[in-house]
Parts: C-alpha cells; sequence; structure tokens
C-alpha cells in the first residue's frame, strides 16, 4: 500500500501551517493524515480551490506545477497524465467548484500519486464534504 493511502492523505499533502477537517494526528513526519479517505479527497479539493482564489491558477498545467514542482517531481509527466486521464485539457480553464471536471481531475491526481484507480466513491465523498 503506497504512503498516501495508509495515511488516508491520496494527494499526499505534506505537513504545513493549513489544518483541515478530518485532520488526525498520524505517524507520518513528512505528510498529513486524514481519519478517511473522503477527508483526504476533500483537502485535495480545498487546496485547489485555494490555488484559484489566493493565486489566480486555473488550469490542470498551473495547478500541477505548484502542486507537484519540477525540483521534486516530473511535472510535465503529472500534467500530461492528469489531463489525459480527467479528459480535461491540460491548459482549458478550470473553475474548482464545478462537478462536471472536479472529481476526475483529483481522481487522476491521486492515480499519479498512488498508481492506482482512486475509489470513485471516496472520491465523491470528498467533494460532498467540501461543497458542504
Amino acid at each position: 500500500m503506497t504512503r498516501g493511502l495508509r495515511n488516508n492523505n491520496p494527494g499526499n499533502i505534506r505537513h504545513n501551517g493549513d489544518t483541515y477537517q478530518g485532520e488526525v494526528k498520524g505517524t507520518d513526519k513528512s505528510f498529513k493524515t486524514f481519519s478517511s479517505m473522503a477527508y483526504g479527497y476533500r483537502a485535495m479539493f480545498v487546496v485547489l480551490n485555494t490555488y484559484q482564489r489566493k493565486y489566480g491558477l486555473r488550469t490542470i498545467r498551473e495547478m500541477i506545477a505548484r502542486w507537484a514542482p519540477s525540483t521534486e517531481n516530473d511535472t510535465e509527466s503529472y500534467i500530461r497524465s492528469v489531463a489525459e486521464w480527467s479528459h480535461v485539457p491540460a491548459d482549458c480553464r478550470i473553475t474548482t467548484t464545478n462537478h462536471d471536471v472536479m472529481p476526475d481531475i483529483v481522481a487522476a491526481m491521486s492515480r499519479v500519486e498512488n498508481g492506482v484507480e482512486a475509489n470513485r466513491k471516496d472520491v465523491e465523498a470528498g467533494w460532498r464534504l467540501f461543497m458542504q
């Protein structure tokens, strides 16, 4: 099982000053732990929404470049994979509160992060938590 799945953190969100709903104390020194996968997915939606509101990032390319910087990742490959798997062009403007695209984008990001298909029920549960 991958680190992200073990931690219920499908986006591999690192420890930082932010605290998210459903975040629990875990044993991982680098990455957050959530009480359920739904809360892990909720955190991904929250982060991407913050990217849009606070930093004006409007495309998969812009968001992934911040999420997975090239200093640590093959960012271009990450962008291509998310665009292909979500069926959303990398440079298409998106709205992070649009259910038509965001669950597919987050599921694709989880697949890149963990190497396995996302459980769509968990992604949708995370979306519902995010939209509350």
